[in-house]
Parts: structure tokens; C-alpha cells; sequence
């Protein structure tokens, strides 16, 4: 019993000493980690406050449109693809090719490679694919439209019985 409190007593000198001798390291050790976790929360609140603002930016887009200010909402539009936001710019390229807010066939294309660009699942990349292929067929490149079908159905996607259909 004796040798257990011994034992003890000497487990935490031991234990003490080496923290003495370590302090440093541990105090570095700590630090590092306290400035990891602060840029995370950092950078996870930086990233939901650029949501928040595109979500507004966006719905205020909507209400240019529902107001026939078709000028101001696709530059709106526009804004939100640039910013590469994963979910807002796929809609924001959506709305301007549904209301024609563009006209200018070259434009849309260069907002689609925007879109491309975007680091998305692979099944938000095909429905991408399969927008674009309906643009090009709308645009009478129908061999460039056909080609990314094909695409789509060989990746063996969820949007392959579409492609399939509108490839006929």
C-alpha cells in the first residue's frame, strides 16, 4: 500500500518535472492549436455572411425582374455568378437564360465556363452540362449540344433518361 502512494507520489513529480521542462513546447502546442480554431471559425463566419449577402443580392435580382427591370437584374445576375457561389450562381445563370435577360449567345457561354469552374458535385456539373446542351440546341449548335449529352449519359448520371430524351 505504501509503495503505491510511493509510486504515485514519484509518477507525479515525474509527471510535474517533465511539464517544467516542456513548458515551451506545450505553450507553443496550445497556441497553434487556439490559432487554428480561430481561423476556422473565422473563415466558417466569413463564408455564411458572403451567403447571406448573395441570398439578398439574389432575391433582390428577382424583384428587379418581377418590376421589368430587366437591366439592373441581369447586372445583379451577373454580379452573382461572378462570385462563384456554389448554389446562388447556377440559379442566377437559370434566370437569366429563362427570361432572356442576355442576348448575346458568347456571353452566356462565358458565363457557363464561370459556372464550370465552380469546385461542385459531379451531379451538380452534369445538370450544368445538360442546361448548356439545351442552350446550345436552342442556339442551333446542335452537334456541340449532342456532345455534351453524350457526355452526360456515358457518366451514367441521374440526369442520363434526360439527356437520353433530348438527345432523340
Amino acid at each position: 500500500m505504501e509503495n503505491e502512494i510511493i509510486d504515485k507520489k514519484d509518477l507525479i513529480e515525474k509527471s510535474v518535472d517533465i511539464l517544467r521542462k516542456k513548458k515551451k513546447l506545450l505553450f507553443s502546442i496550445l497556441f497553434i492549436i487556439i490559432a487554428i480554431l480561430s481561423v476556422i471559425i473565422f473563415l466558417n463566419y466569413y463564408q455564411n455572411n458572403q451567403n447571406e449577402k448573395i441570398s439578398e443580392q439574389y432575391i433582390k435580382a428577382g424583384i428587379h425582374l418581377s418590376s421589368k427591370d430587366n437591366e439592373k437584374s441581369k447586372l445583379i445576375y451577373k454580379e452573382i455568378i461572378f462570385s462563384k457561389n456554389k448554389f446562388y450562381s447556377i440559379l442566377a445563370l437559370n434566370n437569366i437564360i429563362e427570361n432572356n435577360l442576355e442576348e448575346n449567345s458568347d456571353e452566356i457561354l462565358k458565363l457557363f465556363e464561370i459556372i464550370e469552374n465552380i469546385n461542385i458535385t459531379t451531379e451538380q456539373r452534369n445538370l450544368v452540362k445538360l442546361k448548356k446542351a439545351l442552350y446550345f440546341k436552342k442556339i442551333s449548335r446542335d452537334t456541340e449540344g449532342n456532345k455534351l449529352l453524350e457526355e452526360i449519359i456515358a457518366d451514367n448520371s441521374i440526369w442520363k433518361e434526360a439527356a437520353m430524351e433530348i438527345s432523340k
